[in-house]
């Protein structure tokens, strides 16, 4: 037999008050004094009554929860460390404000039809760029959100960071080491017209490479110079490591746009018994904090991941409690840190 539910006649029955001045209690407490808001809490614990949350989000139209509109699959997100700091830097805005959070992934291949299901007050949208669908769905329901990692489009609050300039400063420091023979490791786009047609982080990084080859005479169509795409996974960084390492001439060194793809490349190293930095030399983005643990350590750029997924809450909880807040457009800076995993180019 089904128990009876406790419902807000009860907790006020039990309190001897009405059932508006329960309902007030746990809508906006402080228009009622503490000794009522104590004894409909009182009575709420004795029952074991909690509000309908679908009840609440009706009548207040808010669910008091951040959404995070992720880029790739749940199972890949949580492989990568890059998303456990972001989401630190998010947390601790949910826990100071009230809000909870709701990960929210591709639903059947398709972050469109991901986004009418999460009952959410807003979006932190990562890694998409300007033009695509999401976005355009996103302002025609008029919910609010921030960009991270995209390009940014006015009226839209984003953040991303100054990454071409440490891109190249570190691709000029392997040139200088005398290494001609560079792959550089892409986080897969799915562009269908090549690196001329990226967007965002990917675009920017590889145009930084690019300017570090441009001042040597060099360009993607030089001899011992490759570009390939993988998915930002540590088995992705493998899966490069060996297509490379089997079709000749063998890179000097691998330039990888991420942390985790630069790790799945001293995985695979590693395995093939090749000498990092003695016959290969491996460079990452992000500074996780397996890096500095990495065999050897990683010369990565750093970028500032908790700060950044603090500062997109802090944005859009903005957006959300102000209907005329201003945008904000936030730009953070990287910092090189060279550490084992570079050396001198080998003698040919």
């Amino acid at each position: 037999m089904r128990a009876h539910r406790v419902t807000m006649q009860d907790v006020a029955d039990l309190a001897k008050v009405s059932k508006s001045t329960v309902s007030l209690a746990f809508r906006d407490s402080k228009r009622l004094s503490e000794d009522t808001v104590r004894s409909v809490m009182d009575a709420a614990r004795e029952l074991g009554y909690s509000q309908d949350p679908a009840a609440r989000m009706l009548r207040t139209r808010r669910t008091d929860s951040l959404g995070m509109l992720l880029p790739q699959q749940l199972d890949k997100v949580l492989e990568n460390p890059y998303y456990t700091m972001f989401l630190q830097g998010v947390g601790q805005v949910c826990q100071r404000e009230g809000y909870t959070l709701l990960l929210v992934p591709p639903l059947r291949g398709s972050i469109i039809k991901a986004i009418p299901y999460a009952a959410v007050d807003g979006f932190i949208v990562s890694g998409l760029e300007a033009d695509r669908g999401e976005v355009t769905a996103l302002k025609q329901r008029g919910i609010p959100f921030v960009l991270v990692d995209s390009d940014p489009i006015a009226g839209v609050s984003s953040i991303d960071l100054e990454e071409r300039d440490s891109v190249k400063d570190l691709v000029a420091r392997l040139l200088d080491l005398g290494h001609t023979r560079i792959a550089f490791v892409a986080i897969e786009t799915g562009a269908d017209n090549g690196y001329r047609s990226w967007r965002g982080p990917v675009h920017r990084r590889m145009e930084g490479a690019l300017d570090a080859l441009a001042a040597r005479g060099l360009d993607l169509e030089s001899e011992g110079v490759s570009l390939v795409e993988v998915p930002c996974t540590r088995a992705g960084g493998a899966q490069a490591f060996r297509s490379l390492w089997a079709d000749g001439p063998r890179p000097t060194a691998m330039v990888a746009f991420s942390d985790i793809i630069a790790l799945g490349i001293l995985d695979a190293a590693r395995e093939a018994g090749v000498s990092v930095p003695g016959e290969l030399s491996v460079t990452g983005f992000d500074d996780l904090s397996e890096a500095v643990w990495a065999g050897p350590s990683l010369t990565t750029i750093r970028q500032p991941i908790v700060t950044k997924g603090r500062l997109a809450a802090e944005f859009l909880v903005e957006a959300i409690n102000a209907d005329d807040a201003p945008p904000k457009q936030e730009r953070l800076a990287t910092v090189t840190l060279l550490r084992g995993s570079i050396g001198p180019a080998p003698a040919v």
